[in-house]
């Protein structure tokens, strides 16, 4: 199983980068996990938008599904160019009637809704999901094949329940949005100590820190995290790529 890091940012892109997008690949299924703002132009450096086999949504707010209408243009247009183009499924959760009403685009794209009290199965991925404490319906995600697993925390502020869910895995890609002396609490999000925190008690080996502040020095995240967390830290950037059992 291999991940790349197609954006990483919150809120809105950087200059020339994205917000949040990964792309999970396995067997030869190519899966977008979240769709937000400058993934589409970022995620064709990878692959031709036809090769996609499906997305899965963690919720809708803009910096994580803006490019799902220009997905859905760019499959109807590929077709008008001769291209190969299958239906794509888009997976996502209902408990936002608008949101997942948007999914469906004419024969090119299809909205699934998601259970997320049940394991989905996705292509060779399973996933389970983990409602998150965030001002709108958000769902973190365990993705899984037989080769490993991670954990994806989608937008969050710190819950328990994030350790025994994050157990087992050998990632934890985690939101980061606030440095340590900032409480992200009624906002939503995570600082630095809240993600070390959860990677240090569910004894994960390495930790991805994404959803990054469009303020101050990054890197200064790391070395946070670094004094709760004792594994491998990495500050997410563009085309990151990790793959399940290499170290």
């Amino acid at each position: 199983m291999k991940l790349t890091v197609v954006g990483f940012w919150g809120g809105y892109p950087a200059k020339n980068s994205a917000t949040s997008g990964y792309l999970v690949e396995h067997e030869n299924f190519k899966l977008l996990i979240d769709c937000g703002s400058g993934v589409l132009a970022q995620l064709q450096n990878y692959m031709d938008v036809t090769e996609l086999d499906a997305v899965i949504l963690s919720h809708y707010h803009h910096d994580h599904v803006a490019d799902i209408g220009p997905l859905q243009f760019a499959r109807l247009i590929s077709f008008y160019m001769g291209k190969t183009v299958t239906q794509l499924p888009i997976y996502g959760h209902d408990e936002d009637v608008q949101g997942f009403a948007a999914l469906d685009h004419k024969e090119y794209t299809k909205g699934i809704a998601y259970d997320p009290l049940k394991p989905a199965q996705v292509g060779p991925f399973t996933i389970e999901f983990l409602k998150t404490t965030h001002p709108v319906p958000c769902y973190a995600m365990k993705v899984s094949t037989e080769e490993g697993s991670f954990v994806y925390t989608a937008d969050t502020s710190y819950q328990e329940s994030f350790i025994t869910f994050s157990k087992g895995a050998d990632l934890l890609i985690c939101e980061c949005n606030l440095y340590a002396h900032q409480n992200g609490e009624s906002a939503g999000h995570m600082n630095s100590h809240d993600a070390a925190k959860i990677a240090a008690l569910s004894d994960v080996p390495e930790l991805l820190l994404t959803h990054l502040p469009h303020f101050g020095n990054t890197l200064q995240l790391v070395e946070e995290a670094g004094t709760i967390y004792k594994g491998n830290i990495t500050l997410a950037h563009k085309g990151f790529t990790w793959e399940s059992g290499k170290k």
